[in-house]
């Protein structure tokens, strides 16, 4: 993993994470420090919630996502993970970095019975407040202890982004399902994650440009937008896809949604250079 990469000045039009969602600030009390790469500095803090800035960050993310979520989540995401759980005969799910419980309460009243994990004390506390009849434990994906085959569904909502160690996630997800039971990813597309944390810029000629770079190149990003200030891990896609199938998963379902709705100057952005894709993996079935 190289090192934290460095934000140059975004283009800021007025909001919207692929506009000024990264900053050119430290965040968790680390400073910018010299290094050979222009992009790059030194990361010094432990792998810890609190160095990725989450429980500094839990009251503005809950304020950001209010009832509905962000944009990517209410008009581009939330309608096709909807669909892709709703009516499928799953009976309890995984929800891995649940944050402040959304997700967990969609799929409640999809009628599934949902755990969710976070690593991050203040967003889970804030989960169990909203919904105190629901199971939310302070647990990471690779270190929670569930057992074997418990569950049909595990779902990572815009988390693999959030975890360091991801091969020892994806394991002891795959361990925590049913044989026949299904991964269901939203991610933050490779491409995009590349462009952090630059994205949208203007170039010397006052036209935007999607600044993409150093797409091989595995790294930590800081990000700061609205008041949260946290870490995000850019790999290219052959690093999930790879690991998804060396854990013996088969590929059920591709999607790269559109937006449906919402603000049109940010969804004619978006349509430019899309932020998500939408996966399904399936474990083996017992012969």
């Amino acid at each position: 993993m190289q090192p934290i990469s460095q934000p140059r000045r975004p283009f800021d039009n007025g909001g919207g994470i692929a506009d000024n969602r990264w900053r050119s600030r430290s965040c968790v009390g680390h400073p910018p420090a010299r290094s050979t790469n222009p992009l790059a500095f030194t990361f010094t803090t432990n792998m810890t919630t609190e160095a990725y800035g989450w429980n500094e960050s839990a009251s503005a993310w809950i304020a950001s996502q209010g009832e509905n979520g962000d944009f990517g989540r209410q008009w581009v995401l939330d309608g096709p993970m909807r669909a892709l759980i709703s009516n499928r005969g799953f009976r309890n799910a995984l929800d891995v970095g649940c944050g402040e419980g959304r997700f967990c309460r969609i799929m409640k009243a999809e009628g599934i019975e949902t755990v969710g994990i976070d690593p991050c004390a203040a967003l889970i506390e804030h989960a169990r407040a909203r919904d105190d009849s629901g199971e939310y434990r302070l647990d990471t994906a690779g270190d929670c202890p569930l057992d074997n085959g418990r569950f049909d569904l595990a779902v990572c909502y815009l988390s693999l982004i959030d975890i360091p160690d991801l091969p020892t996630a994806i394991d002891n997800i795959v361990r925590m399902l049913r044989p026949g039971g299904s991964l269901l990813v939203a991610n933050l597309t490779s491409f995009n994650s590349a462009a952090l944390p630059h994205g949208w810029v203007s170039d010397d000629a006052g036209k935007m440009r999607f600044d993409l770079d150093h797409y091989a190149e595995e790294r930590a990003i800081q990000c700061e937008w609205q008041g949260i200030c946290i870490v995000n891990y850019h790999r290219p896609l052959s690093t999930y896809m790879g690991l998804f199938l060396g854990s013996g998963l088969t590929l059920k379902h591709f999607s790269e949604p559109m937006p449906s709705g919402g603000d049109s100057a940010k969804a004619e952005r978006y349509r430019r250079a899309p932020w998500f894709h939408i996966m399904e993996w399936q474990k083996a079935s017992c012969p």
